[in-house]
């Protein structure tokens, strides 16, 4: 009884909200890709481009890397994730998110931790680290993420809610 409490008192805020963002703030998931494997999409020129050959600016590399990511594409992810710089918070976010599915859950906690030393406050770092600590059933970690999430000013949004219902459920998010 006590879990059906916990679970009802973590997903019914999530319920009410209806919330189903996949960044740190409220954005709305991601497009799916619109180019094949190895290109990315240019807005500019609205072509699609060779990844390594690109001349995006690091924004709309990340938005091609969020819509890889949310299409299952880790690998071609990643490979636009080389293109950015290495210590920004978002590309050791992703890094840390393409190869938890990828199933090394052991390089994606570090690139989390990575993440979170360069910027403590990505809400986004944290959600993705507490799911993977679902996955490996390190619930009170995972809660940590959680209540860390609120304190630096992440409640309301997709980061939290994705990480309170997978702590609820058990089921996390592929984006």
């Amino acid at each position: 009884m006590k879990q059906l409490i916990l679970a009802t008192t973590l997903v019914l805020p999530f319920a009410a909200t209806g919330a189903l963002a996949a960044g740190g703030g409220e954005e709305t998931a991601p497009e799916k890709p619109k180019c094949k494997t190895g290109e990315i999409y240019d807005k500019k020129t609205k072509t699609c481009v060779q990844a390594e050959e690109s001349n995006l600016d690091v924004d709309s590399l990340y938005e091609n890397v969020r819509e890889l990511a949310y299409a299952g594409r880790y690998v071609d992810a990643q490979v636009v994730l080389a293109q950015m710089p290495a210590q920004d918070d978002r590309t050791l976010t992703y890094l840390g998110f393409t190869n938890r599915k990828l199933g090394k859950i052991d390089v994606a906690m570090d690139y989390y931790a990575k993440a979170l030393r360069v910027n403590p406050a990505n809400v986004l770092a944290r959600s993705y680290m507490g799911q993977g600590l679902v996955e490996q059933g390190k619930m009170q970690e995972a809660m940590a993420q959680l209540r860390e999430i609120r304190a630096q000013g992440g409640s309301g949004t997709w980061a939290e809610a994705s990480l309170r219902t997978a702590i609820a459920t058990g089921k996390t998010f592929d984006y």
